[in-house]
């Protein structure tokens, strides 16, 4: 409680004077600080009509967006709102967006039976649509001890999601079916390229025999270097702290692949991303094409 308020819930039984003088504030500003009162009122009962929409959007995303997409949500909802401001009333009703947690480390390193060159040298940028993809594997654990495994291929210029497949093993098989689902996706991936750590699944023959086969282009960073894949492993921790929410597991199979296919919809569709001037994915490749040309 401020002074003022003490003075304004006790000035009958005191005097304003009195409790000015106790408390050591002006009378002056007593008096202004009275006289704005209707104002307070009024800001106060619009931050808890932003906040019912905050929450709101909150809940819709599951709790996982933090203040500036919560705001990037209400702007394109038609609100006009300041991101100060969302932060602020985000703080004061106490909703809060999730944080990442330590990574853990996952790859299992396995010299290549060729040379692979690091065709990306950490640029995750790309031009268009279609040009550049990164992938990874990632654990997503399971109550019985168990894990399923999550590859994933990237693009790289609307970081949408255009591969990935869901396996209860980590063979070559399990990255292949990634990178066909993005051959379906995008209907050719002949010349793009594709970079991945040095995990055994992407310097087997059978994986290098396949982008062949695609005419995608090999790409690699330097061995046990994270920062070589990075767009791919913030988006494996994006999705394990969006799905688990701070659970240890998920309770069964079944369970990790609906919220895995679901959040990864959401994703692609509606789920706003900082580096796409707060956009989704899909709305990010929509966009007309003299912009696209205009980034590149």
């Amino acid at each position: 409680m401020s002074r003022f308020q003490f003075v304004a819930d006790h000035r009958d039984a005191f005097g304003v004077k009195r409790l000015c003088r106790v408390l050591a504030v002006s009378r002056s500003g007593f008096y202004q600080w009275l006289k704005a009162a209707p104002a307070r009122a009024e800001r106060a009962e619009a931050d808890a009509a932003l906040a019912e929409e905050i929450k709101r959007i909150h809940d819709e995303f599951d709790g996982t967006y933090g203040s500036p997409r919560v705001t990037a949500e209400l702007r394109a909802r038609g609100r006009r709102v300041n991101r100060k401001r969302v932060t602020r009333v985000m703080r004061v009703f106490g909703i809060a967006g999730l944080r990442l947690r330590k990574k853990v480390r996952t790859t299992v390193s396995e010299p290549s039976h060729q040379k692979v060159p690091d065709l990306l040298q950490r640029d995750f940028t790309a031009p268009a649509p279609g040009r550049r993809y990164v992938g990874d594997i990632t654990y997503l654990p399971l109550a019985d001890g168990g894990f399923l495994y999550l590859a994933t291929v990237l693009d790289l210029h609307s970081r949408r999601l255009a591969g990935w497949s869901i396996a209860d093993h980590m063979r070559t098989e399990l990255v292949a079916d990634a990178l066909r689902a993005a051959q379906a996706t995008r209907g050719s991936l002949t010349g793009a390229i594709f970079h991945s750590d040095h995990g055994a699944q992407y310097t087997s023959a059978e994986f290098a025999a396949l982008c062949g086969r695609l005419g995608v282009r090999q790409s690699m960073g330097v061995v046990g270097s994270s920062a070589d894949n990075a767009a791919a492993e913030a988006f494996n921790a994006s999705l394990k702290r969006e799905t688990l929410q701070g659970a240890r597991h998920w309770s069964t199979a079944h369970a990790a692949r609906l919220a895995v296919f679901r959040w990864i919809t959401r994703y692609n569709t509606r789920r706003r991303h900082s580096a796409l001037d707060y956009l989704s994915p899909t709305e990010y490749e929509q966009r007309p094409l003299d912009k696209v040309l205009l980034a590149a």
